[in-house]
């Protein structure tokens, strides 16, 4: 689990890609990940490729699953209780609406 300073709560994520779903039903368990944003960039790394070529010596495995988008996620807060939307983004949030 990663902690943050500053926050006391968990965000978990339901993916709606082809390759994320196959390797979560394999592993029949959550998978923690994280955007690759480093330091000093404004845009978060999403090419397989390029990551491997900067990052491989420090990775045990690069997935390239092809194009994932780059809108952001919906985040809907739950830990007061009731659904608040935080971010509109990628999802239908109209259940919670």
């Amino acid at each position: 689990m990663l902690l943050h300073p500053k926050k006391k709560t968990v965000g978990v994520r339901i993916p709606d890609h082809v390759v994320t779903q196959a390797l979560l039903a394999e592993l029949g368990e959550p998978l923690l990940s994280s955007t690759l944003l480093l330091p000093g960039e404004e845009e978060p790394m999403t090419q397989g490729w390029e990551i491997k070529d900067l990052l491989d010596h420090v990775l045990d495995g690069v997935v390239d699953s092809g194009d994932c988008g780059t809108e952001p996620t919906t985040v809907i807060d739950f830990s007061g209780g009731e659904a608040e939307i935080v971010r509109h983004g990628a999802g239908d949030t109209s259940r919670f609406e």
